[in-house]
């Protein structure tokens, strides 16, 4: 009989992390995930990637802002008030933002770059599972020193020091619905450079380079989606290049964008 025990075609599994907590500002965020993933059963293992959705980050950081604190100014309030949007968090986004891309009053569209180098619309805020309707959360002002601290925190936890991807949802340029993308990166090369090799007919490959992070960060998504409440994800046996990691990587040069 075959030996099944070993596959012989390309597999990964991706598991959801439940039972996480409310997350408060200044918790150990890596402890409270090795510690979930062992009481499902599925401990954290040296062939797993985690992907940790920014969300909980930016709640462990305090990135989560009282909308009464804030005052517009007279740009935002402006803009709020032809776009019908709350002038609270246009103010917001235009702080956390380093230039304005694209800005539609009418379709209350306001793309921006935020100081992360991140092209995305509202610099990436949202009032999404904060418990106060009165409240936007931002993204982490290091999303990649997150991602190392996260991972110093598991491999303190467990021993081991899996790569560690910080998720969030955007918009895709071109193409209508939103996936998660790679904000944060620890542990790994997040793009596969394919250029110089030969592809299955034999035919040198000379511009492929796979965003590998970006996919995890999607394919995390389907079991991590908002409205379930599980925010990490283990994607279990994907080969991957071990390297410090940075979203930077992802980032495509000013110089080399032909549409800004």
């Amino acid at each position: 009989m075959p030996d099944n025990s070993s596959p012989q075609y390309p597999s990964v599994l991706t598991i959801g992390v439940v039972g996480l907590p409310e997350i408060e500002p200044g918790v150990n965020l890596g402890h409270m995930i090795a510690e979930a993933a062992e009481r499902q059963g599925t401990p954290i293992s040296h062939d797993d990637i985690l992907v940790v959705t920014q969300k909980i980050v930016s709640k462990a950081e305090d990135r989560v802002v009282e909308l009464s604190s804030v005052e517009p100014s007279e740009f935002a309030a402006a803009y709020a008030a032809a776009a019908g949007r709350d002038p609270r968090l246009v103010e917001l986004v235009l702080r956390e933002s380093t230039a304005i891309v694209r800005m539609d009053a009418e379709r209350g569209v306001l793309i921006t770059e935020t100081h992360h180098g991140f092209v995305c619309a509202n610099a990436g805020i949202d009032m999404s599972n904060v418990p106060d309707e009165e409240s936007a959360c931002l993204l982490p002002v290091d999303p990649d020193a997150s991602a190392r601290r996260i991972r110093a925190e598991v491999e303190k936890q467990t021993g081991i020091a899996p790569p560690i991807i910080i998720s969030d949802t955007f918009g895709r340029a071109w193409r209508d619905g939103h996936v998660n993308f790679a904000v944060g990166i620890a542990g790994m090369d997040p793009m596969v450079d394919y250029r110089g090799t030969d592809d299955a007919h034999g035919r040198t490959m000379h511009v492929t380079t796979i965003a590998v992070a970006d996919e995890l960060a999607a394919t995390a998504e389907l079991v991590t989606a908002k409205a379930i409440n599980v925010p990490v994800a283990i994607i279990r046996g994907l080969p991957y290049a071990s390297a410090v990691g940075s979203t930077s990587a992802l980032l495509r040069e000013r110089s080399r964008d032909m549409f800004r």
